[in-house]
């Protein structure tokens, strides 16, 4: 049995997100399997790092698989790459494939993510980033939105930004880094989210908390206080699905 390592770059707009699910087709992992499994001649299911939201897209998603099939042989991929992007959507693409241990998990060895929410901010809504992008055309406190962001960084129980209020599972996690960046030349604010791992919508709460503090509708000094308090009503609102991208993944 062979097995692979991937990584796959998608637009998410108008797919049901990342998981394979019982009343759609219409995901990413659908018609990765659906293509994969046509190409090699045998039913083939995958496993990515983690799942996206309807919406949300991705230039570094990493999933596995494994086949009876050598795929590689002497050309390190790039016939099997130039023959599957051929077929698959023209917004998915499969950037990298290339062999790896039986024993590694796309998930369970991930030791870190890399998020990037994108926001508009010209003043009547770039029409090009009309779905990869959240449209702000007001002024915004970057000042403010960085002070709010350094609060932010650390080990936190982020339980006051997961949208899950069913959540069994531990809420700590551990933000390394959170870049905010102005992008003048294309009129775009970047803010982008290095962690260990992170909560069902909670870089879009994160994005959505620090939004409303560059807009003055809350302080950067609010942040202990919501942290502490470990209730999803105390943070900002959901930032939309469109202006999330997964970056990259780490292992």
């Amino acid at each position: 049995m062979n097995s692979y390592k991937c990584v796959t770059a998608y637009e998410g707009t108008r797919y049901n997100g990342w998981q394979k699910q019982g009343n759609t087709a219409n995901t990413i992992q659908c018609k990765l399997e659906e293509t994969l499994s046509k190409m090699i001649g045998e039913p083939i299911e995958i496993t990515a790092s983690g799942r996206t939201d309807a919406g949300v897209h991705a230039l570094g998603q990493v999933f596995h698989f494994h086949c009876s099939v050598e795929l590689l042989k002497d050309d390190d991929g790039i016939i099997f790459l130039t023959e599957i992007n051929n077929f698959l959507p023209k917004d998915i693409r499969l950037l990298n494939i290339e062999s790896c241990s039986s024993r590694f998990h796309a998930r369970l060895n991930a030791v870190k993510k890399t998020y990037q929410y994108r926001i508009d901010t010209s003043t009547y809504g770039n029409l090009f980033l009309r779905n990869t992008a959240h449209h702000i055309a007001s002024p915004m406190d970057i000042s403010a939105i960085k002070n709010g962001a350094s609060l932010l960084l650390g080990t936190h129980d982020f339980k006051s930004f997961c949208s899950n209020k069913r959540l069994k599972k531990s809420s700590i996690r551990t933000i390394y880094d959170i870049h905010i960046e102005e992008d003048k030349s294309n009129n775009l604010l970047l803010f982008t989210f290095t962690g260990n791992g992170f909560l069902y919508n909670m870089v879009r709460i994160l994005s959505g908390t620090l939004i409303e503090i560059g807009l003055g509708l809350r302080t950067p000094e609010q942040i202990p206080a919501i942290l502490e308090g470990c209730d999803r009503a105390l943070s900002g609102h959901t930032a939309p699905a469109k202006g999330l991208f997964l970056l990259h993944v780490f292992y």
